[in-house]
């Protein structure tokens, strides 16, 4: 249904309303075909009113800072919502943090920091704390379901509703919440911490980070979950864990190429764009990884990337 929308057809909004707007350069891959439509709400209330008055038959996709998604270059057939200046606020209380969908992971572990709370394991994590928490991000053993308190979301009939953590099912890399619901903000519980202790820790974390993964290149992070070895709440069991790097390694996919995608010389489970790729070179590269990697060794690796939209013809 959504298109052969016409302007007459959406609610006013305060916000921005794009018709046919490219999300290529929205997306750290830099790849992707047109939204119907782009909406940029201006705040939580807008977004309420646009929703609630919005056909419950439009298709609505809620989309953060693109760090771990591939539009495919049909581009995608919906109202997509992307939150930004009025969903990044950051506040610390004495033993939690609440920040806003839109703000930056790495922003939220330096201000908790600053406010002496133990955020650092958000600070390598790329992307925003909304598609944190649907990803239930994790990293240095430590994952969104073991900090997350509540979350605050707009449903797709335009209510604004709290959740308690316990409500998303948070597991390894997943969550479940309603078709259509936008999450607006997160609050999380922080052991306190010595503030110039936690920065040291996250620089050190930044730069181990960047001595292992191809962080200067056009990636999307971690293209496949680790094959095995989580436990239902997310968190990894090390002792039994299998590295979606080593499967590709062993089946000789490092440093492979189809297009302008690669799998990264650098660190094997990053798909990255080195120049002219499109969405279906990437998504194809790593659709030839996964055969690879069963015919190699009988495993079958699941995309941590998100794809969304429709090929081209």
């Amino acid at each position: 249904m959504t298109q052969n929308l016409s302007p007459t057809d959406l609610p006013c909004v305060r916000g921005t309303l794009t018709p046919h707007r490219p999300l290529a350069d929205l997306t750290w891959l830099r790849v992707g075909g047109p939204a119907d439509w782009l909406f940029q709400p201006a705040d939580a209330a807008d977004l309420c009113d646009f929703l609630a008055a919005l056909d419950p038959a439009v298709t609505v996709f809620p989309m953060g800072v693109g760090s771990n998604l591939i539009v495919r270059d049909g581009g995608i057939n919906a109202v997509v919502i992307r939150l930004g200046r009025g969903f990044n606020g950051i506040s610390c209380d004495v033993s939690t943090v609440t920040a806003g969908a839109a703000a930056l992971d790495a922003h939220v572990a330096r201000r908790a920091a600053e406010a002496g709370l133990d955020l650092t394991f958000l600070r390598t994590i790329p992307g925003s704390i909304g598609g944190a928490v649907r990803m239930n991000a994790g990293c240095y053993g430590s994952y969104v379901a073991d900090h997350l308190i509540s979350v605050r979301c707009v449903t797709r009939s335009g209510e604004i509703v709290e959740l308690p953590a316990a409500d998303l099912h948070l597991a390894y890399r997943q969550s479940q919440l309603p078709e259509g619901w936008v999450i607006i903000s997160a609050t999380f519980r922080a052991d306190p911490g010595d503030p110039a202790a936690l920065d040291a820790r996250m620089t050190d974390q930044i730069a181990k980070r960047d001595a292992s993964q191809p962080t200067k290149d056009r990636s999307a992070g971690s293209t496949f979950r680790n094959p095995i070895g989580h436990s239902s709440t997310g968190r990894a069991d090390d002792s039994h864990e299998l590295k979606a790097w080593k499967v590709i390694d062993d089946a000789g996919m490092r440093g492979f190429t189809r297009g302008g995608a690669q799998m990264s010389p650098m660190h094997s489970n990053f798909l990255i764009n080195v120049g002219g790729a499109t969405a279906a070179d990437l998504e194809d590269l790593g659709e030839e990884v996964r055969k690879r990697v069963f015919q190699q060794s009988g495993i079958t690796l699941e995309w941590e990337i998100m794809r969304v939209g429709k090929r081209n013809a």
